[in-house]
């Protein structure tokens, strides 16, 4: 990435366009438990942390609007990633905490359609549109990725990869700090980063 894409992206991080607000309740912390939630995916099922005790977990914040998010789904990256992790037993759960009226808001069969052009992997698409879900985790950019080891224990938290753009030829490039941490965590090993910056659009809280 450019010195000029640097100095946009920093700009962008300024104003709120690139980052979000911290949550208030936020408790996520490296090696502790991660924070118990349930929601409701885009086809009405019924999902929690603790039903996926004993598998590693992988939760990615998303927003189809967001050019940041269209970069890994476009190159079709994201893709591959929820594919190798399916593989792998790992689930990988995408979560939209938009609220209505905002960018990235979704109804569920929208949600679904969005999924299906994308020929997206993952577990299923949870819909936050309170967005309770994201500040208990902090959520704060499409994408935020976090990474969860069987015993329940947050292992990662932060950017899906190095290169902090919206330019799909900067994937290539880039060390996937997702694909490091589920990695690391299958081979009973901490990640390393186990935090990074998020990089994206801010999550679009009401």
């Amino acid at each position: 990435m450019g010195t000029f894409q640097r100095f946009l992206l920093a700009t962008l991080f300024t104003f709120g366009l690139a980052t979000g607000a911290s949550a208030d309740i936020a408790s996520t912390v490296i090696g502790k438990a991660a924070p118990e939630f349930s929601g409701t995916d885009s086809h009405g099922n019924k999902h929690s942390l603790a039903a996926y005790r004993g598998k590693t977990v992988v939760l990615e914040w998303t927003n189809h609007d967001c050019p940041f998010v269209g970069k890994h789904y476009n190159s079709g990256n994201m893709q591959k990633l929820q594919r190798k992790a399916k593989a792998d037993g790992v689930v990988w759960l995408s979560v939209v905490s938009s609220a209505p009226g905002t960018q990235g808001h979704v109804t569920p069969g929208e949600a679904n359609t969005i999924s299906k052009n994308a020929k997206a992997a993952q577990r299923a698409k949870i819909l936050d549109p309170s967005g309770k879900i994201g500040r208990l985790y902090g959520a704060k950019t499409t994408p935020h990725m976090y990474v969860i080891n069987p015993k329940g224990q947050l292992a990662y938290m932060g950017a899906i990869d190095s290169e902090a753009g919206w330019n799909e030829t900067e994937i290539a490039g880039a060390k996937n700090y997702v694909t490091a941490a589920v990695q690391a965590v299958r081979a009973g090993k901490s990640p390393e980063p186990a935090s990074t910056s998020p990089y994206g659009c801010s999550v679009k809280y009401d």
